[in-house]
C-alpha cells in the first residue's frame, strides 16, 4: 500500500470522528433581532458571552451562529442599543433592542481601529442607521442633518443630486479648504468633485451605509495628522454575516415642489409703477413697450418633481465566506425644469476567515455611475427679473420664446433673456463613474495570538465627462450659431497601509493596552483634458477638424509631469486602561506631502489624551448615576488642500485658444509663469480639549459637554502681493494665524420604555467662535485687510474683509442712514471717520456670517407596531447679505435705461429706492440676521408584520422634508452653504413628500 492510500484510510476515519466529536460539542443558534417597531436591525454584534466566537446581525436582523455546547449566554451589541444578555435556553432566539443612546459597550469606529464608547479619550459622535435623518435622501451627507453637536451640514440648494457645506466646529483656516477628511471603510478619500458633478458623495448610496463616526478633537484625529484640522468624517459601509441568505427590498417614491418662492412684482403692480412714473415725468418709453400679462415667471420654471429609489440586497454565507450584495437605482427630478439627478450603485462585502480564524479578509467593493442634467441655473435668476407684464412665447426667431428686441429683431444685448428659453435651449449632461473598494487583512500571529498584522490596499477611482451645448436659435448664442463643448476629468486614488497592532491584558496589575505601528502610503492622481468648445458655424467650417478628432487628440492639462500628488507617512498609537478607570491614549504622525519642498515637506503630528471615570470613586452610593467620565485632549493636525500640486515649484501654463501668438499663418501658445513659493509649508492647528460624559438612570439620560479651543498658525492664505515681487498679484503661502474655540452639549433622553412604547429624545447645541490673529509676516502699519467676498451685482466689489481681531469673512460695509419714518435713505451713509466726505474709508466691519450657535433636535416614538419621529434643525446669530434686495430692489430695474423692463423686489417698497450705486451695494441695511430654525422632517412608520404566507416581512414609512421654517430673514432661505455669507441665486429647497415600503425575506 503506497504512502497516499494509507493516509487516505487512516485520515478519513480520524476525519469523521472528530466531526462527530465537534458536532456533539456544537449546536446551531438561530434567530432574528428586531428594533422595538419590529424592523430587523443588520449588523448587530452577536457573540458567546466570554468567548471570541460571534457573528453579526444580516439586513433583515437576521443570525445564525454555531456555539460550543457549553455556553451559556448570547450577547448582543450594537451602536445606539443597550446591550443584552440572553440565556441559550433553545435553538431559536430572537429579541428586541431598545434604543440605548448612552450604551457604554457600543463599538465606535476611530481612526484604524474601533474602540468601545466606553473606553473613548477623545470627541467621538457615532450616528447609525437608526438616529439617521428619515426620507428621500440621496447623498450621504444629508442623514447627519442636525444629528451631532458641532457638525454643520448645509446643501447648496434643492438641486437633484446637489452637494453640502461640512463643517466641523466651524473649521481651521480662511483660503485653504475647511471641508473634514473622508474616509469611506478604511479609504481616505478627496472631498472635492470631479467633472461632472460638484458632490462626489453622491456617488455613494446613503442605503449602503451602517453608520458615520464623526472625530472632531485633535486627540481623535491626530492619526490621519496631515488632513484632519477640519475633523473627520469615518463611514462604515454595511457588511455580510454568517448564516442562510437573506433578502431584502425597499423602495420609495417621492414628489418635490417648492415651498417658498422670491418675492417679486406681479404684472399689475409693474404697469402701476410704470404708469406714475410717465405720469410723473412725462416719459413713455417703458409705458409703450409693457405687456398685458400676469406671467409667474418662477411658476413657469418650476415644476412639481418625482424621484424613486429601489434598493435590493441579499447577505449571508456561500459556504464559508459570509457576503453582502446590494444593487441601487436611483432617479431624481429637481423642482427646476429639466433637472434630474440618476444614480446606478452596487456594492459588495466579502468576509471570511481562514487559518483557523487566525487570518481575516474584508473585501469592500463599491461601483456607481451617476447621471446628470443640468438645467441652466441662470433660469432662476432671470426668472425673479424678466419682465411679468409679458408673455412666455412669441412669435420670432428665437425658438418662439419672447425676447427683449431691438429695431433690427435681435436681441436687447444686455437685456435679461426668457428664463424657459434658457433651460429649454441648453442642453448640458455629464456621467460619472466611480469604482472604490479595498481590501484589508487581519492575521492574528499563530506563535503570538496577541500580535496582529494588518494590511489594507486600497483604491478610489472616478471619471466624468459631460457636454454643454446651447442651442443655435437661442437669444444667448445666436451670434455664434449656438455653442458645442465637451470636458473630461478623471481621478485615481491609491492606498497601501500596513500595521502591527498588540494588545495585552495584565491581570496582575488590573491593565489594558494596546500598541499600533504602522506605515501608510497614498497617491492622488488629477488628469484634467482640455475643455473643447465650439460653435456651430465653426464646426461647419470644412478647414476645421471635427469635433470628436479634436477631443481625441486633446491632450492633459500637464504635459510635463503627472498632475498627483503623494503622501507617505509613519504613525504610531498606544492605549492604556488601568483599573477600568484610568485611560490614556498617546500617537503620532509622521507625514510627507509631495506639495511642499523637500526642506518644508515633513511634519509631525502628535496628540495625548487622557480620561478618568469618575463614577465608582467619587459616587460610589449614587443610584441614579450610571456614568461620570473626564476627557482631556490635545493635539496638532494640520492642512495640506487647497493649493497646487507643485506650488513651491516655478511651473509655466499653456494659454489657450483666445491667448495666441499669430505668425504668419500659424497661430502659437504661450507659457506663462505661475506664481509660486519654495517656502511654503504645512498649515498646523493645535486643539485643546476638556469634556466629560454622563448618564443617569441606567443611562436613561445620558450626554456630554465639551470646551475646546483651537489655534491655527502659519495658515495658507491667498494674499496680495507686491508689483515685481512674482509672477502673480496674488499668492497662496503661510501668513497668520487664526483662533477658534467653542462648547458642545449633548443631551440623550428615553422618557418611557416598556414592552409597548418607546420614546427617545435627542437635543445638541454647539457655540463656536472664531477670529483672526494674525495675517502678516511682518507687520505694516498700512496693511487695511484682505479683502473677500465678491459679489455678483457689482464686479470687482467685495463684501467681506479678513482683519486681525474680529471673525473670519466678517462683512465690510457703509452704516446706512435712516429718515424718522424709519426707512432708509437712498445714497446717504454716515461719515465714520468724520473727514466731510463718504469714501472707502467710511466703511466698517459689522456681522459676521457664520453662526454663534448650532443645533439639531429630533424624538422618536414607538407603539407596538406604529412609529412616528420629528427632526429640526437651526442656526443663531448667523448673518446674510441679500444680493437678490440689493441688486432689484430699486425702480430701475423696472425701468431699465437701456429700454426694456424688468422685475424688482418687493422690497422696493420699503426703500423707495430708484437706482444703484457702488455704496449702495455695500449697504449694512441689506446685512440681516438670518438665524432660523428648520423643521427637517416628519415621519411615520408601521410594521404590517409577516405577508406572503409567512415568508416576509413587510414595513411601510412615509415622510415630509423641509416641513417648515422660522426666521426673520427677508429672503428665499437662510441657510447658505456660501463661507461669505452671500445669498444669491440660490435653488430653491423643495418640500419632499416620501412614500416608502422594506421587505425582509
Amino acid at each position: 500500500m503506497n504512502m497516499r492510500k494509507l493516509l487516505h484510510c487512516i485520515g478519513l476515519p480520524l476525519f469523521l470522528f472528530f466531526s462527530l466529536i465537534v458536532s456533539a460539542q456544537e449546536r446551531v443558534i438561530s434567530g432574528k433581532v428586531s428594533d422595538v417597531t419590529g424592523k430587523g436591525v443588520s449588523g448587530v454584534s452577536v457573540t458567546v458571552k466570554g468567548r471570541t466566537i460571534g457573528t453579526v446581525t444580516a439586513e433583515d436582523g437576521g443570525y445564525t451562529l454555531n456555539v460550543p455546547s457549553s455556553a451559556t449566554t448570547l450577547v448582543f451589541t450594537s451602536v445606539g442599543y443597550s446591550a443584552q444578555e440572553v440565556p441559550i435556553n433553545s435553538n431559536s432566539i430572537n429579541i428586541t433592542l431598545q434604543s440605548g443612546m448612552g450604551n457604554l459597550n457600543e463599538v465606535v469606529v476611530i481612526a484604524y481601529g474601533s474602540r468601545r464608547k466606553g473606553d473613548l479619550t477623545g470627541s467621538v459622535s457615532s450616528v447609525s442607521a437608526k438616529d439617521f435623518q428619515k426620507g428621500f435622501i440621496p447623498s450621504p451627507e444629508q442623514l447627519l442633518q442636525g444629528k451631532v453637536a458641532g457638525l454643520q451640514v448645509t446643501s447648496g440648494g434643492g438641486s437633484a443630486g446637489g452637494g453640502s457645506k461640512i463643517r466641523i466646529r466651524g473649521g481651521a483656516s480662511l483660503n485653504s479648504s475647511n471641508d473634514p477628511l473622508i474616509v469611506i471603510d478604511g479609504v481616505p478619500v478627496e472631498s472635492n468633485g470631479i467633472s461632472g458633478t460638484g458632490n462626489l458623495l453622491s456617488t455613494i448610496n446613503p442605503n449602503d451605509i451602517e453608520s458615520v463616526s464623526v472625530l472632531k478633537d485633535a486627540s481623535a484625529t491626530a492619526l490621519y495628522g496631515s488632513r484632519a484640522s477640519n475633523g473627520v468624517l469615518m463611514i462604515t459601509t454595511k457588511k455580510g454575516a454568517k448564516g442562510k441568505v437573506r433578502f431584502n427590498f425597499n423602495s420609495q417614491v417621492s414628489m418635490s415642489e417648492v415651498s417658498k418662492k422670491v418675492k417679486v412684482m406681479t404684472g399689475d403692480q409693474v404697469r402701476e409703477i410704470i404708469t406714475a412714473d410717465a405720469a410723473e415725468t412725462g416719459l413713455q418709453t417703458w409705458k409703450n413697450i409693457m405687456g398685458t400679462a400676469n406671467t409667474d415667471w418662477q411658476d413657469v420654471i418650476y415644476q412639481k418633481a418625482l424621484g424613486v429609489d429601489n434598493n435590493i440586497s441579499a447577505s449571508g454565507s456561500l459556504g464559508v465566506v459570509p457576503f453582502r450584495l446590494s444593487l441601487g437605482y436611483l432617479n431624481q427630478e429637481g423642482v427646476l425644469l429639466k433637472n434630474t439627478f440618476d444614480r446606478l450603485s452596487s456594492s459588495l462585502n466579502l468576509s471570511p476567515k481562514f487559518l483557523d480564524d487566525h487570518l481575516a479578509v474584508n473585501l469592500n467593493l463599491k461601483a456607481s455611475t451617476i447621471k446628470n442634467n443640468f438645467s441652466d441655473q441662470g433660469a432662476i435668476g432671470a426668472a425673479v427679473n424678466f419682465d411679468p407684464t409679458q408673455p412666455v412665447y412669441a412669435n420670432n426667431k428665437f425658438g418662439g420664446y419672447y425676447e427683449w428686441l431691438q429695431s433690427d429683431n435681435n436681441p436687447v444685448q444686455l437685456a435679461t433673456r426668457n428664463p424657459l428659453s434658457l433651460i429649454n435651449m441648453r442642453d448640458n449632461r455629464s456621467r460619472v463613474n466611480r469604482v472604490i473598494g479595498n481590501v484589508q487583512f487581519d492575521y492574528k500571529l499563530h506563535f503570538l495570538p496577541d500580535l496582529h498584522l494588518l494590511l489594507n490596499l486600497g483604491m478610489d477611482y472616478s471619471k466624468g465627462s459631460g457636454n454643454d451645448n446651447i442651442d443655435s436659435l437661442s437669444a444667448t448664442n445666436y451670434k455664434t450659431g449656438g455653442r458645442r463643448s465637451y470636458y473630461q476629468q478623471g481621478k485615481k486614488n491609491t492606498l497601501a497601509d500596513v500595521q502591527l497592532f498588540y494588545s495585552k491584558e495584565l491581570k496582575d496589575i488590573n491593565t489594558k493596552f494596546d500598541i499600533l505601528v504602522g506605515h501608510s502610503y497614498q497617491e492622488f492622481l488629477t488628469d484634467v483634458y482640455n475643455y473643447a468648445a465650439f460653435s456651430y458655424r465653426a464646426l461647419s467650417d470644412p478647414s476645421k477638424p471635427a469635433l470628436k478628432d479634436t477631443i481625441a487628440n486633446s491632450q492633459p492639462t500637464f504635459a510635463t509631469d503627472d498632475p498627483k500628488y503623494r503622501l507617505e507617512s509613519y504613525l504610531g498609537r498606544v492605549n492604556f486602561t488601568i483599573a477600568d478607570k484610568y485611560l490614556l491614549t498617546a500617537s503620532l504622525r509622521r507625514d510627507a506631502s509631495s506639495k511642499f519642498s523637500p526642506e518644508t515637506r515633513v511634519g509631525y503630528f502628535p496628540a495625548l489624551a487622557a480620561a478618568w471615570k469618575l463614577k465608582e470613586q467619587f459616587f460610589p452610593n449614587a443610584g441614579a448615576l450610571s456614568e461620570f467620565k473626564l476627557r482631556l485632549g490635545w493635539g496638532v493636525t494640520g492642512q495640506q488642500d487647497g493649493i497646487p500640486y507643485y506650488s513651491y515649484l516655478t511651473r509655466y501654463t499653456r494659454s489657450n485658444s483666445s491667448a495666441q501668438y499669430q505668425f504668419g499663418d500659424q497661430f502659437y501658445t504661450y507659457l506663462r509663469p505661475e506664481g509660486y513659493d519654495p517656502t511654503i509649508k504645512w498649515e498646523t492647528t493645535t486643539t485643546t480639549n476638556v469634556g466629560f460624559d454622563f448618564g443617569f438612570l441606567k443611562n436613561r439620560i445620558s450626554g456630554s459637554v465639551d470646551y475646546y479651543f483651537k489655534k491655527t498658525k502659519d495658515l495658507l492664505s491667498d494674499v496680495p502681493v507686491a508689483p515685481g515681487a512674482n509672477f502673480v498679484n496674488r499668492i497662496t503661502t503661510n501668513v497668520g494665524n487664526l483662533e477658534n474655540k467653542g462648547v458642545e452639549v449633548v443631551l440623550n433622553a428615553t422618557p418611557v420604555r416598556n414592552s409597548d412604547v418607546n420614546w427617545d429624545l435627542s437635543f445638541n447645541i454647539a457655540y463656536n467662535t472664531s477670529k483672526i490673529t494674525n495675517l502678516l509676516r511682518y507687520q505694516d502699519s498700512n496693511f487695511k485687510g484682505i479683502d473677500v467676498g465678491g459679489i455678483g451685482i457689482a464686479t470687482g466689489n467685495f463684501l467681506g474683509k479678513n482683519i486681525v481681531g474680529y471673525a473670519p469673512n466678517s462683512f465690510f460695509v457703509y452704516k446706512q442712514i435712516y429718515g424718522k419714518d424709519g426707512r432708509p435713505i437712498e445714497g446717504l451713509y454716515e461719515d465714520i471717520n468724520r473727514d466731510g466726505k463718504v469714501d472707502a474709508d467710511d466703511r466698517y466691519l459689522y456681522k459676521k456670517p457664520a453662526a454663534d450657535f448650532i443645533l439639531g433636535f429630533s424624538t422618536q416614538v414607538s407603539y407596538k407596531k406604529f412609529s412616528a419621529g420629528v427632526a429640526a434643525h437651526g442656526m443663531i446669530g448667523n448673518y446674510l447679505y441679500n444680493q437678490y434686495n440689493a441688486g432689484s430692489g430699486i425702480r430701475s430695474t423696472i425701468t431699465n435705461p437701456l429700454g426694456y423692463i424688468g422685475n424688482a423686489s418687493v422690497v422696493y417698497f420699503e426703500t423707495g429706492f430708484h437706482n444703484n450705486s457702488a455704496n449702495q451695494f455695500l449697504s449694512d441695511y441689506f446685512i440681516e440676521n438670518a438665524s432660523f430654525l428648520r423643521i427637517d422632517n416628519i415621519n411615520l412608520g408601521y410594521n404590517v408584520g409577516k405577508v406572503f404566507n409567512n415568508q416576509a416581512n413587510l414595513r411601510i414609512q412615509g415622510s415630509i422634508q423641509n416641513v417648515g421654517l422660522f426666521t426673520d430673514y427677508k429672503g428665499l432661505d437662510p441657510e447658505e452653504s456660501s463661507d461669505y455669507g452671500i445669498n444669491g441665486n440660490i435653488y430653491p429647497r423643495p418640500r419632499v413628500y416620501s412614500l416608502g415600503v422594506n421587505l425582509d425575506f
